[in-house]
C-alpha cells in the first residue's frame, strides 16, 4: 500500500509538479442550494475593515490578523444540501410566499409579497442562523450590514484538476481559501408599503502571507474580488428563508442571471462638481445608486425616495491624522448629498452636493474620485 503511494505521488510530481494548499484556484460554480458554505461562528472579525484602495490593495493598507482575531473556541457551521439554512427555513415559515427577481443592469434584487416590518425581522434571523452578529442596522432607512466570519470553502476535485486532485486523494490534504464575508441588506417599500425590495451584498476579505521565508513574515487580511456565485448562492438561500419554493426560486435565480452591462457617464455639472449620466428612469438610477454605495461600503446616514436623495457620510484617506487615532473616523466624517433627477426619456442624471457649501477645489477633485467610483461599479 505504501509502495503503491508512493508510486503515485512519483507520478504526479513527474506530471505537473506539486501543489501548495495556500494556493489560489478558480472555483467551478455549484448547483444553487448545493454549495457548501461554512462559516466560523465564533470566530468574527469584528474590527475588521475594508482597505481604502479595493482595486489594488497592498500591504500598507491591510490589517494584520491577528490583531482582530478572537481568541477563542472555533464553533464551525457547515451549510451543505444535506444539512443547510434552506431546511430549517421550511420549520419557520410553513407557507409559500411569492418572492420574484428583479434585475436591471448589473443589479439583481429580490420583491417580496411581505411588509418591511416582517422582512426585517425575518432578515436578523436568516443573518444570525449562518452565525452573523448585526454590526450595524438603521430601520429608518432600511439597511443592516453583518460582522465579518471566517468562510473556509473547499476548493472541489474538478476545481483542481486531474493531478492535483490525484494528489489531494494520496495524501488527504484539504485545500481552503481563508476568507472572510460580511453582507449587506437594504429594504426599499413598495406599492403602498405591501411589499418589499431587498438588496443584498458581498464583501470579501482574504487571508495572505507576506515576506515568506523572511523574519518579517506576516499574515494580513486584502480586499478579495467578489464572488457573485457565492451571492448569488446566498440570495437564493434568503428567497427560501422568506417563504419561496426552492424549484421556483432557482428558476427564477436562473432566469435573472444574465447580467447587461450599463454606461454610465461622468460629466461636469453646472456648479463644478463631478456629475453622473444613466440611461434609465429616475427609480432605476436609485435603485442602481443604492447599491453601487452598498458596493462601497458607504455610510448612508438617510436617504428620500421621492426626493431623490442619499445623505452619506465619508472618511477620506488624506484627512486621516493624528486627530482621527486620537477621535477616532467618527471626528473626521464628512457629509455629503448625492441628488438623483429625471431630466429626459429614460435620461437621469446624479449629482454631488457639498453640504458645507465650502466650494473648495478639493471637495470637487473628490466629487470626480467619488462619482468615478459608483460608475466604475458597473
Amino acid at each position: 500500500m505504501v509502495i503503491r503511494k508512493l508510486t503515485t505521488l512519483l507520478l504526479v510530481f513527474s506530471l505537473g509538479g506539486c501543489i501548495s494548499s495556500g494556493s489560489k484556484e478558480i472555483q467551478k460554480q455549484d448547483g444553487l442550494g448545493e454549495r457548501d458554505i461554512k462559516y466560523y461562528s465564533n470566530k468574527t472579525l469584528t474590527s475588521l475593515e475594508i482597505p481604502p484602495d479595493l482595486t489594488k490593495p497592498s500591504a500598507q493598507n491591510s490589517l494584520k490578523l491577528s490583531e482582530y482575531v478572537a481568541n477563542i473556541q472555533e464553533d464551525l457551521i457547515s451549510f451543505s444540501e444535506k444539512n443547510s439554512v434552506i431546511k430549517e427555513a421550511s420549520s419557520v415559515l410553513k407557507t409559500f410566499s411569492n418572492v420574484e427577481v428583479k434585475k436591471s443592469g448589473s443589479l439583481r434584487w429580490l420583491v417580496v409579497d411581505k411588509k418591511p416590518d416582517a422582512v426585517w425581522g425575518l432578515a436578523k434571523s436568516f443573518f444570525k442562523s449562518h452565525g452573523f452578529i448585526i454590526k450595524k442596522a438603521n430601520k429608518e432607512i432600511g439597511v443592516m450590514e453583518t460582522d465579518f466570519l471566517e468562510n473556509h470553502p473547499e476548493i472541489p476535485d474538478q476545481s483542481l484538476g486531474f493531478i492535483h486532485s490525484m494528489l489531494r486523494k494520496v495524501t488527504k490534504t484539504r485545500y481552503t481559501l481563508p476568507i472572510a464575508d460580511k453582507y449587506r441588506l437594504r429594504i426599499e417599500s413598495t406599492d403602498n408599503g405591501n411589499k418589499t425590495e431587498i438588496y443584498l451584498s458581498l464583501t470579501s476579505m482574504q487571508k495572505v502571507l507576506i515576506n515568506k521565508g523572511s523574519d518579517d513574515e506576516n499574515t494580513i487580511w486584502q480586499s478579495e474580488v467578489k464572488d457573485h456565485t457565492l451571492e448569488t448562492e446566498m440570495l437564493y438561500r434568503l428567497m427560501i428563508f422568506l417563504g419561496s419554493d426552492h424549484a421556483l426560486a432557482r428558476e427564477k435565480i436562473m432566469a435573472a442571471k444574465g447580467r447587461q452591462k450599463l454606461t454610465v457617464k461622468v460629466a461636469k455639472s453646472i456648479s463644478g462638481y463631478a456629475k453622473l449620466m444613466f440611461l434609465l428612469t429616475q427609480y432605476e438610477t436609485w435603485n442602481n445608486v443604492g447599491w453601487a454605495l452598498d458596493q462601497l461600503g458607504i455610510d448612508v446616514e438617510d436617504k428620500d425616495v421621492k426626493e431623490g436623495s442619499f445623505y452619506i457620510n465619508i472618511v477620506k484617506e488624506e484627512d486621516k491624522g493624528i486627530f482621527s487615532r486620537l477621535f477616532g473616523d467618527d471626528a473626521i466624517k464628512k457629509s455629503f448629498q448625492i441628488v438623483v433627477r429625471q431630466v429626459g426619456s429614460n435620461i437621469t442624471e446624479v449629482y454631488f452636493n457639498d453640504l458645507s457649501e465650502e466650494n473648495k477645489q478639493a471637495t470637487i477633485d473628490f466629487s470626480y474620485q467619488f462619482l468615478g467610483d459608483i460608475a466604475k461599479q458597473f
